[in-house]
Formats: structure tokens, sequence, C-alpha cells
């Protein structure tokens, strides 16, 4: 039980915190430098890709989230942003993760560096991002509502298990990367895939009933679900998936790690 506690993914990663802020700082403010807007571009590069999925889905399919006055443009356009603010998150992660070894080739050959520390630095710059996007969701809300839901004090909370599935998904992408460099077309592939078949465009309650079981194999569904209860309607999310999606995501994230700290021993040779 010592043993476990001492070598789980949470000890490591605090073990190494001026180490991950270093490259969390490199992550997310480095990729804007030498620009003229810099950090601006974390904003216009939301609410860009907002206006045309909401033009697109709104204006030229006449997509509707609800009826009566929440039915209009603004409204869906809140919800639709809601939900690819989770999407691009896990998106981020997991499209860099199959090279995010193989492209650092210097850290392998340095025997003592943590290399699970390049997996968390990226998951951190893509929740920077999520974190910059949400405050144009809450902005947006503000105009349209003119208030801000109280849930959103849970919002760490809710999206915790997104976080640590993001962690978990990138450590073993990054090490099967490694070994298997066809695995970046693969993932490209497959995300394109969940974007549509995840409820970014459309609520779960706009299914028939006999495709709700299906989509709710997909973990991001139940993410952006409760994103959008808690940051638009103005519910709490359900403690069901509170308690049981935290307690997996752990679970899960502990099993990433350690499977990606046994197959960085072979790193070297491969490289």
């Amino acid at each position: 039980m010592r043993s476990l506690l001492k070598n789980n993914f949470a000890t490591a990663l605090w073990k190494n915190k001026n180490l991950l802020w270093q490259f969390l700082q490199r992550e997310a403010l480095g990729r804007y430098r030498g620009s003229l807007l810099g950090w601006g571009w974390s904003l216009l590069q939301p609410l860009a890709m907002l206006t045309v999925y909401t033009f697109v889905f709104s204006q030229v399919f006449r997509s509707r989230w609800g009826t009566g006055e929440e039915g209009g443009s603004l409204y869906f356009a809140i919800n639709l942003f809601a939900g690819l603010i989770v999407y691009n998150l896990f998106s981020e992660c997991v499209s860099k993760a199959p090279t995010l070894i193989t492209v650092n080739p210097n850290y392998v050959k340095k025997v003592v560096f943590p290399l699970e520390i390049l997996a968390a630095a990226s998951v951190g710059s893509a929740l920077f991002h999520a974190l910059t996007s949400l405050l144009i969701l809450m902005i947006f809300e503000m105009i349209a509502f003119h208030r801000l839901p109280f849930t959103y004090l849970s919002l760490p909370l809710t999206w915790l298990p997104l976080v640590l599935g993001s962690l978990g998904s990138t450590l073993l992408l990054s090490a099967a990367g490694v070994f298997l460099r066809d695995i970046n077309q693969i993932v490209n592939v497959l995300l394109n895939m969940l974007m549509f078949v995840s409820p970014i465009f459309f609520p779960l309650s706009a299914l028939p009933p006999r495709w709700l079981p299906v989509l709710q194999i997909n973990p991001i569904a139940h993410v952006i679900e409760s994103t959008r209860l808690i940051t638009v309607a103005g519910k709490w999310a359900s403690w069901q998936y509170l308690i049981f999606g935290n307690l997996i995501a752990i679970v899960f994230c502990e099993i990433s790690f350690r499977i990606f700290r046994s197959a960085k021993k072979a790193f070297g040779d491969v490289m």
C-alpha cells in the first residue's frame, strides 16, 4: 500500500511540479510567441469557429436547440460552444499525443527525465485554452441572459473526469506512438468521427431512444451534457456522474500511468 501511494501518477507529478510548471508555461504561452496578437489568438480562434458553426447549423440547416425564445440562434450558439469547449480540450490532447515522445528524442535519452511531464504539460496547456474559451462562454451568457448560473462553481469537479481522462489517453497514445507510427493517422480519423457522434451540435434528448445507449458509451458525451447542465441550464450535474465519473477517471489515469512507465523503458531502443 505504501509503495502504491509513493508511485502513483499524482505523486509523480507533484514530485516534479517545478519542472511541470516550466513545461506548462512553454506549452501554453509559447504557442503564439512572436505573433502580433499573442494570447489574443486563444480568444479569436474559438470565436471564429463558433461563428462558422453557428451560421451553418442555425442559418443554413435551421437547427434549433429548443422551442420559443430559447430556440433562437444565440441560445443555439451558447449550447454549441459549451460542447465545443469540452471536445476541443480532449481533441487537442489526443491529437498531439501520438507524436509527443517521438518529437522530443533528446528527453528520451536522458534517463532521469520524467517523460510523463510531457503529457501533463500538454493536458495543462489544453486546459488553459479551454478556460480561455470558457471566459468567452461566460461573456456570451451575460449578454444573452444577463446572469451566470451559480452552478458554475461545480465546474472543476465536473471537468475532473475530462482532465484525468485526457491525461490517461495522452499517456497511452504517446507510448503507443513510439512503437506504432501509424497511430497518429488512426487517431485523427477517430477524432473526426468522435466530433459528430458526440452531442456537440445536438442534445442527447433529440436522439431517438434506440440510439441513446450507443451514444452514452461515449464518455465525452456525459461530460458535454453535464457541462451544459451547469453552465447553461443552471442545474447541478448528477451525483452518479460526479462520483462514478471521477472514480473511473482516477483508476484509468493510474493504469495508464503504470503502462506508460513500463513502456518507456523501451523508448530508447526503438528511437
